[in-house]
């Protein structure tokens, strides 16, 4: 009787650290409300599990705030330009009411021009769209965090070295107004290898995407601004 109760104590004492362990939070109302807009960048396509795009390692690694204290919506979708923004990311963004907000769009709009596109009308267009998501944002969310990424550049896509920073400018430029931090992934792969699918062996001209090194890459200029 008496090792029964013993072999009873102790099992009950190895489950509790477990039980402890696994209870979270339940008053949600001031936890970090933690939002991420835009194209397959922030949907994190191409990475190896997508759960290695940079919108969840920034969520995962706790950049904003722990993530058992972190409410997290990832509403971009591959493939999403600035309009598409504008139109259907920004009016759901009052649903969830973020007080933290990342975004990365235009990669799209900077396509068409690979695709015979006037680069002036392009560059125009996307500014107007640019300045109208911001502008809402700030409107319906005053006080929130933005932080947004400007473009890598695509050394095998002809030209791509010199109309990408000039959309980059830009991009400094609208967000400056708006009091907007803007990550600097530019320069974060400027000159190095092994960060974009296009370079690996039979990869398809326009698979412009990251790999998983260059999500990482991505996350870390995001971490550069943020903290």
């Amino acid at each position: 009787m008496r090792k029964m109760f013993v072999m009873v104590v102790v099992l009950v004492l190895s489950i509790l650290p477990f039980t402890a362990q696994a209870e979270l939070p339940w008053q949600l109302d001031q936890h970090t409300r933690y939002m991420a807009l835009g194209d397959s960048i922030a949907a994190g396509y191409g990475a190896i599990p997508a759960t290695q795009g940079y919108v969840y390692l920034l969520y995962q690694e706790g950049i904003f705030d722990t993530a058992p204290n972190t409410l997290f919506c990832n509403a971009a979708v591959p493939g999403a330009t600035s309009k598409d923004v504008l139109d259907y990311q920004v009016p759901q963004v009052a649903l969830f009411h973020p007080n933290v907000i990342t975004l990365t769009v235009g990669g799209n709009d900077l396509l068409a021009i690979m695709e015979g596109a006037d680069p002036a009308q392009v560059l125009n267009t996307f500014a107007l769209n640019f300045q109208q998501i911001l502008y809402k944002l700030r409107t319906t969310l005053p006080n929130a965090r933005i932080v947004v990424s400007n473009q890598y550049s695509v050394p095998e896509i002809a030209g791509s070295d010199q109309i990408v920073p000039v959309f980059n400018g830009l991009v400094s430029q609208i967000a400056q107004a708006f009091n907007v931090t803007v990550a600097d992934v530019y320069s974060a792969f400027e000159g190095r290898k092994g960060l974009l699918l296009i370079e690996r062996h039979d990869a398809a001209p326009d698979q412009v995407h990251p790999t998983n090194a260059g999500y990482r890459a991505i996350a870390d200029a995001f971490e550069v601004v943020i903290r």
